[in-house]
């Protein structure tokens, strides 16, 4: 698999770097850029808590957890792409912007549609800066509001166990060739946290298992999380 893997240590900075040319090359993030936009949508009040619901306009989509109503903390876990578009037409281009100036989200590019510059390629990051985000946010070194941050935490949790709690977003960049598969968030075992940001090529459907089963085995490989 062509992929890389980025591990940071947020107490002591310690970084491990699977195909280090790779972790600095840049991609459409996908729904990964769901985890900046919640945060963002949060401090707009755009919409104003996780439970708030949207109503399923009927459209049939190929994902059929879409299919349905959707409120904050279904729709990153379902990955909805309709119900965050809904939403970022509400934001104005200069806010969003500033937003991604503040984060220095990859190369903080919008291109010409404000509900699809992080799925069109327009927008790009790399793994590497994948982390700094992350590690900001964790930090709450930017401009929202502890609230929100701490909606954003409830909403990336993906699994918890008495060994650790991983907080991830999953995306998958069908539009760029090759298409780009990505993991990434933290993960928090006792008394320490690890950053990780993943990303491989795609060539289909059937690979996108090798996101989450790499991030583990990688997890396991350096003893972040017993194998």
């Amino acid at each position: 698999l062509n992929a890389t893997v980025v591990f940071e240590n947020a107490h002591s900075g310690k970084q491990f770097i699977y195909y280090p040319s790779r972790a600095s090359t840049r991609f459409s993030p996908a729904s990964t850029f769901k985890i900046a936009n919640t945060l963002i949508l949060l401090e707009e009040k755009i919409i104003p808590n996780a439970d708030t619901t949207l109503p399923w306009n009927g459209t049939k989509h190929d994902f059929s957890d879409w299919n349905r109503d959707h409120n904050l903390r279904s729709a990153f876990r379902a990955s909805c792409v309709w119900f965050y578009q809904q939403l970022a037409r509400r934001v104005t281009d200069a806010k969003y912007r500033e937003y991604l100036r503040q984060l220095r989200f990859g190369n903080a590019s919008m291109g010409k549609e404000v509900d699809n510059f992080w799925l069109d390629g327009s927008l790009k990051v790399s793994a590497l800066e994948q982390i700094a985000v992350l590690r900001g946010i964790h930090q709450q070194r930017f401009a929202f509001s502890p609230a929100n941050y701490a909606v954003l935490k409830e909403v990336m949790l993906s699994e918890k166990t008495d060994i650790y709690t991983l907080y991830a977003k999953t995306g998958w960049a069908v539009r760029s060739n090759p298409q780009i598969g990505w993991y990434v968030g933290y993960v928090e075992t006792a008394g320490d946290i690890w950053f990780f940001a993943l990303n491989l090529d795609i060539a289909g459907p059937a690979d996108l298992q090798h996101r989450k089963k790499l991030l583990y085995a990688a997890l396991a490989e350096l003893g972040i999380i017993a194998p």
